[in-house]
């Protein structure tokens, strides 16, 4: 097996799993070979190396291995270790050290350097920009940070592929969001880890939280809870709302799958799209396709077909996909759903279809596998019969990644002002999106641009925004409120 196969199916080396090993051993030809082909041995692979000091007798040198995990980490250093002459005198890892101490902080915009710094930005100056505020509640819009801010909320119920791991773990998850909303989208965002799964406690937390945010940003908590919590804290804030895991998937979905279809020549109303899985990001996405004019969704669980009249295994959410997609009633397996399918979209678990039912869709077909780390079907399984693929993973061509949509899309939509996030404003991203990827770049391995392209944030805001004005969501000339002196 080739190195870059070993990476995809997990038996090589991993990004995730770098270590650096602080190696001192003797001096003479032959012995920087000996650790090299050691560590090639144990499945390791040398990122690097680099000289730390050396002398007549000794030399020593960091090291920088990628491994598939701690427990393979573990067992390279062991071998190493074994080397005669040979001491590891220290070992660090890239990623812990990047979260030491946290990824994010607090900058002050204005200095403080003497007296009249301080009566300005605190007592006594500060008091009348208060009054102002009480006068002018709209003023704070102005006056505070509330127009930039965003709060990440999370009760750490569904994090990443981990599941339950509770607040306090999916804190370094919420901290590298408010990384990227600021890279990304100039946004300051600020995670707020509940240590409650009650949805009642949760909305009201949020709720109080409110004032002093632009918008909220839910992340990672379990479905179906978090549809509740979401639409009502919709229905009862005047800030947007937005659910990432759902509408931010779903929206880099669709824009995947616009430029796909350019690609096979096939229009939305035509097509029958087969989704596995119906979680947050799979509900969102069955919304956001109808939303665009595609009627023959069929949307799968483990037990099948979610249709009308399905009496095991149903919930409110599923209640309502059953009587808004599959008008043809179908009642059978995910895998029986495939046959003559134009479009599958897995947001489930690993390893649920084979080529065989690639084989059955209809000409063309589009593939996104979007499990993680293991898809529902690797590509270089479905490959050979799918016209086009994406997965969720960095490690292949067409990565579907939230992040081409949240930073830019809460910029769009705290320039203007807006109250709600709805649909019309999520297609307008997709668009924005997909329209990065120019006509002579658009190819089978090209459909979805890579979250480096800068222009991609500027264009999801300004579509976003336009789309707020359109839509009734934000006013296009909000009045402004004046500050009494």
């Amino acid at each position: 097996m080739s190195g870059d196969a070993g990476e995809r199916d997990g038996t090589g080396p991993s990004v995730s799993y770098t270590i650096t090993a602080r190696a001192e051993y003797p001096n003479r030809p032959g012995m920087l070979g000996l650790i090299a082909s050691a560590i090639g041995d144990a499945g390791g692979d040398i990122a690097g190396v680099d000289l730390v000091r050396t002398d007549s007798a000794n030399i020593v040198r960091d090291i920088t291995i990628g491994a598939r995990d701690d427990e393979h980490g573990r067992s390279i250093l062991d071998v190493v270790r074994e080397l005669k002459g040979v001491t590891i005198r220290g070992v660090s890892d890239p990623i812990f050290l990047a979260h030491e101490g946290g990824k994010i902080e607090i900058k002050n915009k204005t200095p403080v350097t003497g007296r009249a710094d301080l009566a300005r930005v605190y007592t006594p100056g500060v008091a009348r920009v208060c009054l102002a505020i009480e006068r002018e509640p709209e003023a704070a819009w102005t006056l505070t940070i509330k127009k930039n801010a965003v709060a990440i909320v999370t009760d750490g119920t569904a994090v990443l592929g981990l599941g339950d791991i509770g607040p306090l773990a999916a804190m370094p998850v919420m901290e590298g969001k408010a990384m990227l909303f600021k890279e990304f989208g100039g946004v300051d965002a600020w995670p707020i880890c509940l240590d409650t799964k009650d949805p009642d406690e949760i909305v009201n937390t949020v709720k109080y939280l409110a004032p002093g945010f632009g918008g909220i940003n839910l992340e990672d908590i379990s479905a179906p809870r978090c549809f509740e919590i979401e639409e009502r804290l919709k229905k009862e804030l005047d800030i947007p709302v937005f659910h990432d895991d759902q509408h931010g998937t779903a929206v880099v979905v669709l824009a995947a799958l616009l430029n796909a279809l350019k690609l096979v020549k096939k229009e939305a109303p035509d097509l029958k799209v087969v989704i596995s899985g119906v979680g947050a990001a799979g509900i969102a996405s069955a919304k956001i396709f109808l939303s665009i004019g595609i009627e023959n969704i069929i949307c799968c669980d483990s037990r099948g077909a979610i249709y009308k009249g399905r009496g095991e295994g149903m919930n409110p959410i599923k209640d309502w996909i059953a009587e808004n997609t599959n008008p043809k009633h179908f009642t059978g397996t995910l895998k029986e759903a495939m046959e003559g399918a134009d479009v599958f979209l897995g947001v489930s678990g690993p390893d649920l279809i084979t080529a065989a039912e690639i084989k059955k869709m209809n000409r063309d077909p589009i593939v996104f596998a979007l499990a993680n780390p293991d898809p529902e079907i690797l590509p270089d399984d479905a490959l050979p019969h799918a016209r086009v693929m994406a997965t969720g993973r960095s490690d292949y061509a067409n990565q579907i990644n939230n992040v081409l949509c949240f930073p830019g899309l809460f910029r769009g939509v705290l320039d203007a002002r807006a109250w709600d996030i709805n649909e019309p404003m999520k297609v307008a991203a997709a668009h924005a999106i997909a329209g990065t990827v120019s006509e002579s770049e658009l190819c089978e391995e090209y459909i979805i641009p890579s979250v480096f392209n800068r222009d991609i944030f500027q264009k999801v805001a300004l579509e976003t925004a336009e789309a707020a004005y359109e839509s009734g969501a934000a006013e296009r000339h909000r009045k402004v409120h004046p500050v009494h002196i």
